[in-house]
């Protein structure tokens, strides 16, 4: 499930306008993932941003010094107006947003496939090259196991759930012989 609230759609609408219009689509993906990943493995730096004591003008530099050289203006300048607007906690949300509105915009997307047991890679490519194909997007294929699927899998592209588990179906048959007439 998505992390993207609603206010974090809208940076990164702005962040991949911003992007698009410099040319640094997938530079700023990459290092919007960057931050992410390093707030999210360090409660220390959690804890700082979001601590009332530390003035925002504080919290913006050291993220500026800290990822500088790594990071472009861009992404930034986009990092220190969440900060500014008291919105650090938004930060994985603007990236799963932006992740999307470049993906649709560059024709692709990303495909969350659960499975009752690991798929190989040659089952994730021909599951991205089917699900390609019927979306004309180039997709990514993710995996996460699932045992209590029994059989078949999930497949969450987007917004939409494609349930072809074991579980789905003998759930869809349940509620169907529970509505009808007998």
């Amino acid at each position: 499930m998505s992390r993207a609230s609603v206010v974090a759609k809208r940076y990164a609408k702005a962040l991949f306008q911003a992007a698009n219009d410099k040319g640094l689509v997938a530079e700023t993906e990459s290092q919007l993932k960057l931050i992410v990943d390093v707030v999210a493995g360090n409660a220390d730096l959690r804890a700082f941003l979001v601590a009332p004591n530390i003035t925002l003008d504080t919290k913006k530099k050291t993220l500026f010094q800290a990822f500088g050289a790594d990071v472009s203006p861009i992404v930034l300048n986009a990092v220190g107006l969440l900060i500014e607007r008291g919105r650090e906690g938004e930060l994985a949300g603007v990236l799963d947003a932006y992740l999307q509105v470049a993906g649709e915009a560059l024709g692709r997307a990303d495909a969350h496939v659960t499975s009752p047991a690991p798929l190989s890679e040659q089952e994730k490519s021909n599951l991205a090259e089917k699900f390609g194909a019927l979306l004309g997007k180039t997709i990514r294929v993710t995996n996460s196991v699932n045992p209590e699927l029994l059989g078949g899998l999930t497949v969450r592209i987007g917004d939409t759930l494609y349930d072809g588990s074991l579980k789905g179906k003998l759930e869809r048959l349940d509620k169907t012989l529970q509505t009808a007439a007998i």
